[in-house]
């Protein structure tokens, strides 16, 4: 058994190792959208959210999926919709919100943009050897739902 200091430094530094690399990877992924679509990662993953979701959200639900603000939101809305990318229809359960989902043009945006990114991810990857990351996915899983059973 590891003494608490020595526990506490290498849970820092496994902490750090995974911010380290999930920054690494979405640097290059940020580059890519700007220099290849002049979009940015956050306007992707809203698309994502509302691929994921065929009957459109609310932008408070954009919100808790992306966890990010609601302004952050608002404005990536407003974006892609100017765009013609989404549209977005009063919810006939709260007049006060509105349903966001994408319009025709938009699936085939994002599709362009998820084939794209899958293989922004794969190029990234594909130097670390599948059963290393099959194995590292596994260990993710039970990590996460550790952290999320405290």
């Amino acid at each position: 058994m590891m003494e608490e200091g020595a526990e506490r430094r290498l849970e820092l530094r496994v902490w750090i190792r995974l911010l380290d690399c999930a920054k690494l990877v979405e640097k290059q992924l940020r580059r890519n959208f700007q220099d290849q679509f002049d979009t940015t990662l956050p306007r992707f993953d809203v698309l994502a959210a509302l691929d994921r979701a065929p009957d459109g959200l609310t932008m408070g639900e954009i919100s808790r999926a992306l966890l990010v603000s609601n302004g952050n939101v608002t404005s990536i809305v407003r974006q892609l919709s100017e765009q013609g990318i989404i549209d977005s229809r009063p919810d006939p359960n709260d007049r006060r919100a509105a349903i966001v989902s994408m319009t025709a043009q938009g699936r085939e945006y994002f599709k362009t943009l998820a084939d794209a990114h899958s293989r922004w991810v794969h190029e990234a990857l594909s130097c670390f050897p599948a059963d290393h990351q099959a194995h590292l996915l596994t260990l993710l899983d039970q990590l996460k739902t550790s952290i999320r059973a405290q």
